[in-house]
C-alpha cells in the first residue's frame, strides 16, 4: 500500500505541476495523520466524545500542514534556484516541514525531516528503495 501511494509523488516530473505535488503531499501527510489519531484514539481512549474528535482533527490537521508545507517549499525552492531535481530542495522542505511540526508540539529537533528527505532524495538516483520487496 504504501509503494503504491508514494509512487504517486514519485511520478510526477521534477519541477513540473507544482499544484499536484502539494496536493498529493498534503493527502499522503493526511492519511498518515490519519493513522496516526486512530491509533492515538484507540490505544489511549479520551474521556468524551468530543475530546476523541478533537484529537483525531489536531493530529490529522498537523500532518496535513507539515505536508503542504514540504510540498511548497521543496517545489518554490526548485523554481526559485532553477535546479529542478536537486536533494537541498528536498532538504530545505523538510526543514520547513519539521519546523512547523515542531511549532504545532513545541519541539524543535524535528529539523531533522529536512536531513531524512534530502538522504531519500538521494538515494533514489541508486536504486535503493525506501520499502523492501517482500521475498515470497
Amino acid at each position: 500500500m504504501a509503494p503504491k501511494v508514494l509512487r504517486q509523488y514519485w511520478d510526477i516530473p521534477a519541477g513540473t505541476d507544482c499544484h499536484r505535488k502539494a496536493y498529493t503531499t498534503t493527502s499522503i501527510a493526511s492519511v498518515a495523520g490519519l493513522t496516526a489519531a486512530a491509533y492515538r484514539v484507540r490505544l489511549n481512549p479520551p474521556g468524551t466524545f468530543l475530546e476523541g474528535v478533537a484529537k483525531v482533527g489536531q493530529y490529522t490537521f498537523t500532518a496535513a500542514a507539515v505536508g503542504d508545507v514540504f510540498g511548497l517549499t521543496s517545489r518554490i525552492s526548485a523554481q526559485v534556484r532553477e535546479k529542478l531535481d536537486n536533494p537541498l530542495n528536498y532538504f530545505l522542505g523538510g526543514c520547513a516541514g519539521g519546523l512547523t511540526l515542531g511549532a504545532c508540539t513545541h519541539n524543535y529537533g524535528i529539523v531533522y525531516l529536512g536531513i531524512a528527505a534530502s538522504l531519500v532524495k538521494m538515494s533514489r538516483p541508486e536504486g535503493r528503495e525506501m520499502f523492501a520487496k517482500p521475498k515470497v
